[in-house]
């Protein structure tokens, strides 16, 4: 609970509106709303580019108790447009913490808002679906509020990959000794995914979103990593360009998330908005190759078109979510190539999938 306690206000794009405190930021800020169902991890939550333009509802009831450190990121700033939740901490009780949630976000430049009721926001959600949202803590009459929201562009059809995307190239790992090299499509890319990487003998090489397939060539890759991401992926037409120049080199490739769905738009594959999104720790896979089930770290708000998978003659379903049947994974049969919708880094999360990158590894040895 933060000490300033000034008032706030959350309105969604339906008219509904909550009253509660202001944390973090005193201001006003816009996005669509979603909902993470993940009680630990916040700040991986926070600073993962995926949620690039979205306002984050956090399910647990406090939020904030363990503090904030330094290395416990996704990224290099927070992502979230705005924070909501029911006890926002001022006060922590790790001694490995850097500061508290509420200067973390200061610092950040977060505008939060908390006493809010979300486990009736988020049934709220859930059941309406995805919508743009305001929270502000210096604008408090609805009908202002409203005009601001309507300046807000929807989700659906809005490119957001090139604004998190690194500016320059860079890698990790270590050339000299390392196994395999491989080429990062980064479109917003989570810090422990190029790790998991490393981790096991690869030296990256990451390279903005709009970088050219002759210039990916110029640095000799044995296999290409297409990363997760914010936005709409139908939306990135450059980014399916560059996907299908990639396949042509034959090379294993291995996508997560929007990289999953751009390898499916670069296989004719369509994708589509869905309802209110999968994003929290604990979401249960199946993995039709082996018949195993994972449980699994999400956070996307697009998916694979289960029936336009199914006329794809060289792409093949590899894994299910076992709440709703969506698509998870996919593998083409005529290059050795694969993907999969969730985030096998697990962070945070369970650790159930981190065998994706040992196979993709080994793929990539296998055809060096």
């Amino acid at each position: 609970m933060s000490t300033s306690q000034k008032p706030a206000v959350l309105l969604l794009a339906d008219g509904t509106v909550h009253i509660g405190k202001a944390f973090g930021k005193i201001g006003t800020t816009a996005g669509e709303i979603c909902f993470n169902t993940g009680m630990t991890g916040y700040q991986e939550v926070f600073t993962d580019p995926s949620y690039y333009g979205q306002i984050i509802i956090m399910n647990n009831v406090h939020v904030g108790n363990y503090g904030t450190k330094e290395t416990d990121v996704e990224s290099n700033s927070v992502k979230i447009r705005g924070l909501i939740a029911r006890n926002l901490e001022e006060q922590y009780s790790r001694k490995q913490a850097d500061a508290s949630l509420e200067k973390y976000l200061q610092d950040n430049n977060i505008v939060c808002i908390e006493e809010i009721d979300t486990r009736a926001l988020v049934t709220h959600v859930r059941e309406a679906g995805a919508m743009n949202c305001i929270i502000s803590s210096e604008i408090l009459d609805v009908e202002e509020l409203k005009k601001e929201l309507a300046k807000i562009p929807s989700m659906d059809g809005l490119e957001l990959a090139s604004y998190v995307s690194t500016e320059k190239p860079y890698t990790m790992g270590d050339e000299a000794t390392a196994a395999v090299k491989v080429a990062v499509m980064d479109y917003g890319t989570k810090r422990n995914i190029l790790q998991c990487m490393v981790d096991r003998g690869a030296f990256v090489k990451v390279f903005p979103a709009k970088t050219t397939i002759s210039e990916l060539k110029q640095f000799n890759p044995d296999g290409y990593f297409i990363s997760n991401g914010p936005g709409d992926p139908a939306a990135m037409d450059y980014a399916v360009a560059t996907v299908k120049e990639i396949l042509k080199e034959s090379k294993p490739t291995f996508g997560i998330c929007l990289g999953h769905q751009l390898l499916a738009l670069a296989n004719d594959i369509d994708t589509f908005k869905l309802h209110h999104g999968h994003r929290g720790l604990n979401h249960p896979v199946k993995n039709l190759v082996t018949g195993k089930c994972e449980i699994t770290t999400q956070n996307h708000g697009f998916g694979v078109d289960p029936e336009s998978v199914k006329k794809a003659k060289n792409v093949e379903i590899t894994h299910v979510n076992l709440n709703d049947d969506s698509i998870e994974g996919i593998r083409l049969k005529d290059k050795p190539a694969f993907s999969v919708q969730y985030h096998p880094e697990a962070t945070p999360g369970p650790h159930d999938s981190r065998y994706l990158f040992d196979d993709f590894i080994n793929l990539v040895k296998e055809h060096k």
